[in-house]
């Protein structure tokens, strides 16, 4: 997998939710033999045992029950401890979510049929906007419970922690809420994480304005998931296949700034290899 990485040009790789313990031995084996450097893991990471699927939210920091709460902290903490093994600066981070019904696929239905813009797409935005603003406050005060805890291991260990923007509609951070968060926890070890698909996604749902966005977290940007979306909502897409509009952020882009690529694995080798040259092409290789 590392070797294949490295052939297409890049020495330098994210663990995602993805990484089996299985493959642990071979990546520790490589990073040891200087072959890859790790720029970051994603929770969790290693996928706990028994699991052999990506699953970013197999146990969610909102969970009202205090079990999975509890499992969340737990894997997570592996998961620091893992990034310091590999000398990582970072983990990336979902934050939960509010317990309702799936708006999101359902106004992805109505993109495709081209309803946008009508009196029940419009209803619909207004039912979800409402529902969710009624029922964050437990989740944001269960979440935030958690990365309290998480906070002295980050420290310790010399991390941070990426609070990355989702693409559902019921995930948490909102858009809005991500200044009282960010005033919350004033350490310097909590950032924030733009994944690029996420953002697109909910510009196309008509929710926040994708540029705009981006420069409101400037403060707090450490870095990026990059890939594309095809309308209205098929993401990790090779960039320059889909919507995202990589010159409009450029502006926001900075060098200090961590940039992970992240694709499907259905992208061919040259879909990959051409996506990436394609941000390069606008953004600078920096």
């Amino acid at each position: 997998m590392l070797r294949e990485i490295r052939e297409l040009g890049f020495d330098t790789v994210e663990l995602s939710h993805g990484t089996r313990i299985s493959l642990l031995p071979g990546i520790i084996d490589a990073v040891d033999a200087g072959e890859m450097k790790i720029s970051s893991l994603h929770n969790f990471c290693p996928l706990p045992v028994g699991v052999n699927h990506s699953a970013p939210n197999l146990f969610r920091f909102t969970a009202e029950k205090s079990m999975e709460r509890e499992n969340a902290f737990k894997h997570t903490r592996k998961t620091l401890e893992m990034a310091a093994r590999f000398k990582a600066p970072l983990v990336v981070l979902h934050y939960g979510s509010i317990e309702m019904k799936d708006y999101t696929d359902k106004l992805l239905e109505m993109l495709t049929r081209g309803e946008k813009g009508t009196p029940k797409y419009e209803k619909l935005c207004e039912e979800v906007s409402r529902k969710r603003e009624a029922l964050k406050e437990g989740p944001i005060e269960r979440a935030n419970d958690v990365l309290r805890r998480l906070l002295p291991e980050a420290e310790n260990l010399g991390l941070k922690l990426g609070i990355e923007n989702r693409e559902g509609l019921e995930e948490l951070p909102l858009e809005s809420d991500y200044p009282f968060l960010f005033r919350e926890f004033r350490n310097p070890e909590i950032v924030y994480w733009h994944d690029v698909g996420h953002a697109q996604i909910k510009e196309n749902l008509g929710f926040i304005d994708h540029a705009f966005h981006l420069e409101s977290m400037q403060e707090r940007l450490y870095g990026f998931h990059i890939h594309d979306v095809q309308f209205p909502g098929r993401d990790h897409c090779a960039p320059g296949s889909g919507t995202v509009n990589y010159a409009a952020l450029k502006p926001f882009v900075k060098p200090e700034h961590l940039k992970v690529f992240e694709f499907s694995p259905s992208l061919s080798p040259a879909e990959a290899k051409a996506g990436a040259e394609h941000v390069w092409r606008i953004w600078g290789r920096d």
